[in-house]
């Protein structure tokens, strides 16, 4: 059963994002790794963020799978207003309850509640190293439109440029 996000699901839905988020279709990870995890939060802090921050800023997108009265799965979303195009910012189902149609579920959710909130388009976007989700979004009918690379470095904060 796909339904809104209700208050009660929040720690819920913050495990969910971590168990399910691992060095496939994590930046954050990826970045902790590549650095040591020399940033002052790790990256379970700061994927936990991001989905409490799309929580606050429209709880009205997010949607909940459940399956025995309990949360397995979410999406959250975001719009812009202005340019009329929406955003999935976040997909998650726990491993043991993939492969039953609650990804697709979830999207189909999050596409009309954008639809509704007078979105034209919609983005989202996955690492190369998930194909679970590339397959999954061009089935949607989802187009790719452009990769990225991302970089990272550490910096000393103690060291003057002079």
């Amino acid at each position: 059963m796909i339904r809104p996000y209700e208050e009660t699901d929040r720690e819920a839905l913050l495990d969910i994002v971590v168990r399910c988020f691992d060095e496939r279709s994590s930046i954050a990870r990826r970045v902790d790794d590549a650095t040591e995890g020399r940033a002052a939060r790790d990256w379970t802090w700061r994927k936990r963020r991001e989905i409490e921050r799309d929580i606050a800023n429209n709880a009205n997108g997010v949607f909940v799978a459940e399956e025995e009265g309990r949360p397995v799965g979410f999406i959250t979303t975001r719009e812009d207003q202005d340019t009329r195009i929406g955003l999935i910012a976040n997909l998650a189902v726990l491993r043991d309850h993939r492969d039953k149609g609650l990804g697709r579920s979830l999207i189909d959710a999050s596409l009309a509640y954008l639809r509704r909130q007078g979105m034209t388009q919609v983005k989202i976007e996955t690492l190369e190293s998930n194909p679970v989700g590339q397959h999954l979004y061009v089935s949607c009918g989802f187009k790719e439109v452009a990769r990225q690379i991302h970089y990272v470095m550490n910096i000393d904060p103690d060291t003057s440029d002079g």
